[in-house]
C-alpha cells in the first residue's frame, strides 16, 4: 500500500519536469501528486518524460492554490535549496523521511517543492512545519526539481521499511493544515485587537509565531483550547 504522502509541486513552469517527477515518485512507490497552478498541464512532454508512470500523471490533482493542495495534511515539509535569513527548523532528507513516515501513522503528510527558478516564497514556507534542505557541492548549489524529488522519494522508500513510532507524548493526531490556518487567522485578529500587533508594521511577528506553533505541532484539541482562550480574552475586553 502506498505511503499516505503527497508530493506537491508549486508553480511548475516546465511540463517535462512534472513527468520526470512522476517517474521519480513511482520508482519509489509514491502515487499522490498534487500540482499547484502549473504553467502547462496536461502536456505530451509530461507524459513522455513520465516513462511508465503515466498513471501517476493521470491521477494527479491540480489545485489553484496551496491551501487547497494541503487540505487534510497534518504534517507539511517544504523543500528549499536556499536557507532563509529568518532561521527556520531545517532537517536533512534522511531525518525528514523518518519523521514523515512516523507522522503518516496518524494522518497524511505533504512534501512541497517550489518553482524551478525561485523555489518557495517565505509565505509558502510559513505553511510548513519544517524546511527540508538537500546539501550540495557549491559548484551549482541546487538540484533540479526531479532530482530533488528523487532524493526525498528514495529516503522515504528506505524509511518506510522500518518506520519509527510516534513519540509517546502524541496521544492525538496533529491538527490539520486547515485547523492551523484558522488558528493563525484568529491569533492575528486577537493580537491586532489587543494592539500587540501593528498591522501597518507587522515585522516578522506572525512568521515567528507560526514557527513556534509549527515546532510544537499542537493536536486538534490543543488548537481548540488555544482558540477558546483567544475568544475568552476578546469577550473579556468587550
Amino acid at each position: 500500500m502506498p505511503l499516505p504522502v503527497r508530493i506537491v509541486l508549486v508553480g511548475t513552469s516546465h511540463p517535462g519536469n512534472i513527468g520526470a517527477v512522476a517517474r521519480a515518485m513511482k520508482t519509489m512507490g509514491l502515487q499522490r501528486l498534487v500540482l499547484v497552478a502549473p504553467k502547462v498541464f496536461p502536456a505530451e512532454e509530461a507524459s513522455a518524460r513520465a516513462a511508465g508512470a503515466v498513471d501517476v500523471l493521470e491521477s494527479a490533482r491540480v489545485c489553484a492554490g496551496l491551501d487547497e493542495a494541503l487540505a487534510g495534511a497534518s504534517f507539511v515539509v517544504g523543500a528549499s535549496a536556499r536557507l532563509r535569513s529568518l532561521a527556520w527548523p531545517s532537517i536533512a532528507p534522511r531525518e525528514a523521511a523518518a519523521r514523515i513516515v512516523a507522522e503518516t501513522s496518524s494522518g497524511e503528510a505533504a512534501v512541497v517543492f517550489g518553482r524551478e527558478n525561485s523555489g518557495l516564497t517565505n509565505e509558502e514556507l510559513a505553511r510548513c512545519h519544517a524546511l527540508l534542505h538537500i546539501p550540495t557541492a557549491p559548484a551549482l548549489g541546487s538540484l533540479n526539481l526531479a532530482m530533488a524529488v528523487q532524493v526525498v522519494a528514495y529516503e522515504l522508500f528506505l524509511a518506510s521499511g522500518a518506520a519509527p513510532a510516534l513519540p509517546p507524548d502524541r496521544a492525538q493526531p496533529a491538527a490539520t493544515a486547515e485547523e492551523m490556518e484558522k488558528f493563525y487567522e484568529h491569533l492575528e485578529t486577537a493580537l491586532i485587537a489587543a494592539k500587540f500587533l501593528d498591522p501597518d508594521n507587522p515585522r516578522h511577528l506572525m512568521r515567528r509565531l507560526r514557527r513556534l506553533f509549527n515546532r510544537a505541532q499542537p493536536d486538534s484539541n490543543e488548537v481548540n483550547i488555544l482558540r477558546g482562550i483567544l475568544a475568552a480574552l476578546a469577550s473579556g475586553r468587550r
